[in-house]
């Protein structure tokens, strides 16, 4: 009796498990995770295109106007698999709350409850956030966030989904890169020590 509850525990993690992986998400308005950034030309403006600061391994574009959406960024690597998207975060035309609860409720019927609750203590910024993992073993974030009064986060309601490990991918790429450059380049002389003028740091 023991090992058939056993046996049928095991199955339904098994089956929940396979839920999962088949619900991790890889697209959203058009774009797709992984996909190369130049199958998307007609959709973004190239010319906008820089490398993130402090995460100079990947560059970031600008969407070009869609429907549903007001803006975008789109992120790529530049090392591992240049071109490669990474990231996609977009911004909903309709910013209201209302609007968002609605999305909300899609999300949670299509992905499951949310991983983690990433917004403010005071609710003023409403951010949840799902971690999933797909067929591949790739771990996808996504986060659908809402805000109208915070100017230091992104107004109205945003989606953001990501594929971490092509992230770490890129980064672990870059710095080896740069390790390799630097060997080549030998030691760089010592500069001089320089005294330091505290009264320029320091509030008076």
């Amino acid at each position: 009796m023991k090992r058939n509850i056993l046996l049928w525990m095991i199955g339904a993690l098994f089956f929940m498990s396979e839920i999962c992986l088949a619900q991790a998400p890889h697209q959203v308005g058009g774009f797709v995770l992984g996909k190369d950034i130049a199958d998307y030309k007609e959709m973004v403006r190239m010319e906008t295109s820089l490398p993130i600061r402090h995460m100079e391994y990947l560059k970031e574009v600008e969407i070009k106007e869609m429907e549903g959406f007001k803006s975008g960024l789109i992120s790529y690597g530049t090392c591992q698999v240049p071109g490669r998207i990474v990231r996609i975060k977009l911004k909903y035309a309709d910013s209201t709350e209302k609007f968002y609860e609605a999305l909300l409720e899609r999300f949670k019927e299509r992905f499951g409850e949310p991983t983690e609750w990433r917004g403010d203590s005071f609710k003023i910024v409403l951010a949840w956030k799902w971690s999933l993992t797909d067929s591949e073993n790739n771990r996808i974030s996504m986060t659908l966030q809402h805000n109208t009064k915070d100017v230091e986060e992104k107004i109205g309601n945003s989606v953001k989904l990501t594929i971490s490990n092509f992230i770490e991918e890129e980064r672990l790429c870059f710095e080896k890169r740069h390790l390799e450059a630097h060997e080549r380049s030998g030691k760089q002389e010592e500069k001089p020590r320089v005294k330091v003028d505290w009264d320029r740091f320091v509030p008076r």
